[in-house]
């Protein structure tokens, strides 16, 4: 941090050299004088006679380091993935494919960050490293090369958008160690995300589970290690503390924290910053299944085991449900920023009245629409996301998207001309989800109005009975949800006649 703040001004080298010679010693002074090069005919006698020394001593420590290295790292927790797992990050392309990995329904996530230390400046520091880590693999955001790319590109939104989709999924199981603190540097980073702690749902707070864990009589943790049994082993190293002290605790060995002091903004990270960065999100992963898989041996009591495991299979039962009513869920929503309930729903339309274009991964959405009555375009395999957008701003229509494309088309119309339905529910569902969300009315008369010669689904050539088992599925959703009873025998009778 003191390099990073010096740089290589000269002058401001050799005040420090000047200062730390006055307050430390003068082998102190040499060994900063050596980390930043400073040249011996710039150093008071004193410190260029130590500094001499340690180019001595670095000399015959080199002879016999690589034992004494290795002897030293096995110490430490070691991350159980390879260097080619590891991805460092710092354009939207490779991000938009970390994404679509992390946000899967059923993950577990480590989540971990790093900024410059302040040492004492006012304001919160601007995060520079956003670490997620999986099962298989880790992934390092350059948040600042990001964020500089997304404005530039005119989507400064791009960054809250997924931050805000992973921590308000239930299905989603996040795990950090500080999360309020991490959250609130991440706010000073990006003023969008400054509510994102409201927001929180199925996150696992480590630093919470690490004050409940049980103390043994000794002064051990349950099945732990004691920091001061292990201080004393070891005869060098300071006692742990933080995150480093829990994965001591519970997997047996501290984290290596040489790095976390040192300048998380320039670029580019060296090999060691990448593998701290790396670990230091990795190993929440290896702590919350190890609590989970043995929650006794650590004094976890019943309350708590709840709280890790089975809180997480509740949430998005209840979610699940509130897609099918309102369709508000990160993987199936509407997102545009927090999410705030209408004061009133939109005013009621009929089916001819409401105007489409489906993405080219929802063709069995705009089917069941145009079954409907609505008025649907259906892009081809073929075609680019973007000519949603095109044709929505040409004629007039709402863009039906899912998944990581609405992020680019929705910035692309008007407010609210671009919906996200739920990528994991059946074509039926999404139908119900778009009907209910822009308050459309079916009524009899719409139901196959405009399935017709050329209109894309119920081909000509097909028989009356053909047609009709073919529209099962949506005669099944509009007698269930949108027709009275009278009009569902009427339909049936339709169906019915030659």
């Amino acid at each position: 941090p003191l390099q990073s703040t010096v740089g290589e001004n000269r002058w401001l080298q050799g005040q420090l050299v000047q200062s730390l010679l006055r307050h430390c010693d003068a082998r102190g002074a040499a060994r900063w004088a050596q980390r930043c090069q400073v040249p011996p005919e710039m150093l008071p006698q004193a410190v260029a006679e130590e500094l001499q020394k340690l180019h001595i001593q670095d000399r015959v420590e080199e002879v016999t380091k690589p034992d004494n290295y290795e002897a030293s790292k096995k110490d430490y927790y070691q991350l159980p993935i390879s260097w080619e797992n590891i991805h460092f990050l710092q354009t939207w392309e490779e991000t938009l494919q970390c994404w679509k990995k992390v946000l899967q329904p059923g993950q577990v996530v480590g989540v971990d960050m790093e900024w410059k230390p302040s040492f004492g400046m006012v304001g919160k520091p601007r995060v520079a490293l956003l670490q997620l880590a999986l099962k298989d693999e880790v992934f390092l955001l350059d948040l600042p090369q990001l964020l500089k790319q997304a404005e530039a590109e005119g989507e400064k939104e791009k960054l809250p958008y997924f931050i805000q989709m992973l921590y308000s999924d239930t299905a989603i199981t996040k795990l950090g160690y500080g999360m309020s603190g991490d959250l609130s540097s991440l706010a000073g980073t990006c003023s969008a995300l400054k509510d994102t702690e409201k927001q929180m749902q199925g996150v696992v707070d480590l630093l919470a589970v690490d004050k409940q864990l049980q103390w043994g009589k000794d002064g051990r943790k349950v099945d732990g290690l004691s920091p001061e049994h292990s201080h004393e082993e070891r005869g060098v190293r300071q006692p742990e503390k933080g995150l480093s002290l829990l994965v001591q605790h519970v997997l047996g060995k501290p984290l290596d924290k040489t790095e976390q002091l040192s300048n998380w903004e320039k670029r580019p990270l060296r090999e060691e910053q990448i593998l701290y960065a790396a670990s230091d999100a990795y190993c929440l992963l290896e702590i919350y299944e190890r609590l989970c898989k043995d929650p006794e041996s650590f004094g976890l009591g019943s309350d708590l085991t709840d709280s890790l495991v089975r809180k997480q299979s509740k949430k998005p039962r209840a979610k699940k449900q509130l897609n099918k009513q309102e369709a508000p869920s990160p993987s199936g929503q509407e997102c545009q920023g927090p999410r705030t309930e209408p004061s009133s729903p939109p005013a009621p339309i009929c089916p001819r009245d409401f105007s489409v274009v489906c993405d080219n991964m929802l063709q069995g959405l705009g089917r069941y629409l145009r079954c409907l009555g609505v008025d649907v375009r259906l892009l081809d395999n073929e075609d680019d996301h973007r000519k949603a957008a095109e044709i929505a701003r040409q004629e007039g229509r709402v863009i039906l998207t899912s998944g990581l494309p609405y992020q680019t088309l929705r910035s692309q119309v008007g407010e609210g001309r671009c919906f996200s339905v739920n990528c994991s529910e059946k074509a039926k569902e999404q139908a119900l989800q778009v009907l209910k969300h822009f308050n459309v009315q079916v009524a009899l008369s719409d139901i196959f109005s405009r399935c017709q010669v050329g209109r894309g689904w119920l081909e000509p050539r097909l028989l009356p009975a053909q047609r009709s088992l073919r529209c099962l599925g949506v005669l099944g959703l509009a007698l269930g949800v949108f027709l009275v009873p009278k009009s569902s025998l009427a339909l049936w009778q339709h169906l019915a006649e030659p």
